[in-house]
């Protein structure tokens, strides 16, 4: 059976939290011990450029998110870990595919589209007021990203199916320019029953709202964040519901089935808020307890970490440069002798 190549990237552009570890992170470690895959997994630090001007703070991320991926045990012998800059081939072959995409094709990418409307919205003159040209091209650089490693399945939330079907439009008509099939066309791949989790204020968990509870916080932090989360004012004894209820759905990603059996048992009983924050942090910090450990120890050992990075960029670039020669003869570059 053919293998299929799953690709995942992750911006570096904050600190890792528990709705990344249960939505992507866990899945893809686990995707990455599969030996009918082949995983390539990436820092994507040339993404976090176009909404991060803040040398520190991508730094800051990339060691983070590095150190965390390993704490969690990413199998780095049976998938490819790198990051995005440290791979040339990525921004060629984003010249490359810019040459053949159609603005038209751009306009219509949602994150550009929002901040258009944003801007029609507060009556500004420039319908591109903020836009920079790394915003309006990043679908590019993500098809790039994509088929430079000619990945079959990408996983995604369903906000990033248009870029999975923009790459596919691009590596169709760089095909049909160029004559022949340098590109496989990707896949996305949407898994509805990974768990999306709510932050803080009951609104989905995100950086962007400031309501994040950092997935290696010591002890003492998770607690406080926990006790922090949003409830209802339902008194002890009352029933109460899971349905929507933050506190339980980090719970349930967290659980055995039992354990989340009994947990919903005990709504009903009216468990107090208290209590089940309690609990929660309990069971959050049990599972987190390790790999907490080993993340610590990485960030004190970035030489560790650079080595695994730069093993996977050479495996990274094995791949990435016979695909450029072949393309940069396709487009008629090359030497002369």
């Amino acid at each position: 059976m053919e293998k299929r190549r799953v690709l995942t990237g992750i911006t570096t552009t904050g600190i890792p939290h528990l709705g990344n570890y249960v939505g992507a992170i866990r899945p893809a470690i686990e995707a990455s011990r599969d030996p009918a895959n082949e995983s390539f997994y990436f820092l994507a630090d040339l993404h976090a450029l176009i909404k991060c001007h803040d040398p520190k703070r991508v730094d800051e991320s990339r060691r983070a998110i590095a150190a965390t991926w390993l704490a969690l045990g990413l199998d780095t012998d049976n998938s490819v870990f790198y990051r995005q800059s440290d791979i040339p081939e990525i921004t060629e072959l984003t010249w490359l595919l810019t040459c053949v995409c159609s603005k038209g094709l751009m306009n219509r990418a949602h994150a550009y589209k929002a901040v258009a409307q944003e801007n029609e919205e507060e009556g500004s003159s420039d319908p591109d007021k903020g836009v920079t040209m790394g915003l309006f091209s990043y679908p590019v650089l993500m098809a790039a990203d994509i088929l430079m490693f000619n990945a079959t399945d990408i996983p995604v939330g369903r906000d990033q199916i248009q870029h999975i079907e923009m790459a596919r439009d691009v590596a169709q008509r760089f095909n049909h320019i160029y004559k022949g099939q340098y590109f496989t066309l990707p896949e996305a791949r949407v898994d509805d029953e990974v768990a999306v989790l709510g932050g803080l204020d009951g609104r989905k968990m995100s950086k962007s709202y400031n309501n994040t509870i950092p997935l290696f916080e010591t002890e003492k932090k998770l607690l406080k964040l926990i006790r922090k989360i949003k409830t209802n004012s339902l008194e002890p004894g009352e029933p109460k519901e899971t349905e929507g209820c933050t506190l339980f759905q980090i719970w349930q990603a967290f659980a055995t089935p039992e354990q989340t059996a009994e947990m919903r048992k005990r709504y009903e009983d009216g468990i107090g808020w208290g209590e089940m924050k309690n609990d929660l942090f309990e069971l959050v910090n049990d599972h987190l307890k390790e790999p907490r450990a080993r993340y610590e120890e990485l960030m004190n050992d970035m030489g560790y970490v650079e080595e695994v990075l730069r093993k996977g960029a050479d495996r990274a670039r094995a791949e990435a440069a016979p695909l450029m020669d072949q393309l940069r003869k396709a487009v008629g570059f090359g030497s002369f002798v």
